[in-house]
């Protein structure tokens, strides 16, 4: 009589293994991709981290998430904007979001979408005041310090700076594990970015490459820096292009919040981390895109099933959605070097920016097989677009060879999706407000998850 066992072996793994279903199919334009489950905590982040690390464009979902089960469904894309038909792609898809490649909880540090080539390598976080230059001294310390710096991200916002900077011992190639060498790389990079005037806000932190993703981590960083509440260099309130709007639906003891804003690459990740930091639940949602908009809602508590409880934390809310999604949304042009590796490479290709008054306000560095692949999204020290005679004449310092100027193009245009409105309204100072009923929302997700079908 062991079946009883048996049997309950594969009730758990029925409730608690995501199940997974791709279809090529049903949408002329995108591969659907739909994930039932058992609800656990930072199941949507989850799923949504792994889409984004494949370099998915999430073109529209629906979310439902209420009760003891989890049912999304994600219209994805490639980078190109067309189906997927890679067997390899889709086949791991299907795995990773079934549970079957090692995976944690978004709720802390540890990711495997990028941490597989940093091992043997030492992880510092910074975060502080950015100026013109700053990058450029941070780069010129670890050269000092004997660093090379494998890989790298920088983010700035609001005045603010957050970096991951992944190194090794130059002479041995191996991790900085020497407790004193590390102290000293803490208290130089904090005198930098400490500077004359961030006397509170300078942090510098050794943390083990195996602990971080970097997209998700740098989230962290800027939100445990309070990015989201600085003002701009005249004292007034920063202004922001992404429309954010947070309503109570009373009756259903609901939070809507409501985004519109400009499509681009990897936003639901940006919202959705965001709102994981903040502490809240997602339980339901809906994300469309028309032309080069975005229009996502989402239906949520607090982990308690509270709702927003205050206009204060209304505000907050609003604040911490638009720095979410600006962080990644710089201005500026986007410079790419190629060129052998060196030691002192980035602190001289940054002082020739700062020579030049350019300002890095993005920057992500790579280091394959002894080749520096690099990009850098600059600004004039003004803030504004750099004069192009300006771009030139670094370009021509640096070597044409191994600098360009990368010519950005309008992300592709898609076939218009039904945004939430049917869903929204306009309201007030521009926001998106969409209260369905709650009846309407679950049934149309149901009806979209294939679980329901349609009266009409």
């Amino acid at each position: 009589m062991e079946w009883p066992d048996e049997y309950q072996k594969l009730v758990n793994t029925m409730m608690n293994d995501p199940r997974v279903v791709i279809d090529n199919v049903v949408c002329a334009t995108a591969t659907v991709v739909r994930v039932n489950s058992a609800r656990k905590r930072g199941m949507l982040l989850e799923a949504v981290q792994l889409l984004t690390d494949l370099d998915l464009t999430i073109k529209k979902g629906y979310i439902s998430s209420d009760g003891r089960w989890f049912m999304d469904v994600f219209h994805v894309a490639d980078g190109c904007g067309h189906k997927l038909a890679d067997p390899a792609l889709l086949s791991r898809i299907e795995r990773s979001l079934g549970g079957e490649a090692a995976s944690s909880s978004p709720d802390d540090n540890s990711y495997d979408g990028d941490v597989g080539g940093l091992a043997g390598l030492t992880a510092l976080e910074l975060t502080g005041t950015d100026r013109p230059g700053l990058l450029s001294e941070v780069f010129a310390v670890l050269r000092d310090l004997e660093c090379n710096v494998v890989e790298a991200k920088v983010w700035t916002h609001n005045g603010r700076i957050a970096s991951l900077i992944f190194v090794k011992d130059h002479d041995s190639g191996s991790p900085i594990a020497d407790a004193h060498r590390v102290h000293r790389i803490e208290v130089r990079l904090r005198n930098v970015l400490r500077g004359d005037h961030d006397v509170r806000g300078a942090k510098t932190t050794v943390v083990s490459p195996s602990m971080t993703h970097s997209d998700r981590r740098l989230h962290q960083l800027m939100f445990a820096d309070r990015d989201y509440e600085r003002v701009s260099s005249n004292g007034a309130s920063s202004s922001s292009n992404a429309l954010v709007a947070v309503q109570n639906w009373t009756g259903r003891g609901y939070s809507v919040v409501s985004v519109n804003c400009r499509d681009r690459p990897k936003l639901l990740f940006d919202v959705v981390c965001t709102l994981t930091d903040m502490e809240y639940v997602v339980f339901h949602g809906t994300i469309g895109t028309d032309a080069d908009r975005a229009y996502q809602e989402f239906y949520i508590r607090h982990m308690d099933g509270s709702p927003i409880s205050s206009e204060a934390e209304r505000q907050r809310v609003i604040q911490c959605l638009q720095a979410g999604i600006e962080r990644r949304a710089s201005e500026g042009l986007m410079l790419e070097l190629s060129m052998p590796d060196r030691r002192g490479l980035l602190a001289d290709v940054t002082r020739t920016f700062r020579e030049n008054s350019l300002s890095v306000t993005r920057a992500e560095i790579t280091t394959e097989a002894g080749e520096a692949r690099n990009e850098f999204r600059v600004t004039g020290t003004d803030g504004q677009l750099p004069d192009r005679r300006v771009i030139n004449a670094v370009i021509e310092r640096i070597g044409k060879d191994h600098l360009k100027l990368k010519e950005e193009r309008a992300p592709p245009s898609h076939q218009k999706a039904t945004a939430p409105r049917e869903e929204a309204a306009e309201h007030g100072g521009g926001g998106v407000v969409g209260l369905l009923g709650l009846g309407n929302l679950v049934m149309r997700n149901l009806y979209y998850l294939g679980l329901v079908r349609s009266c009409s």
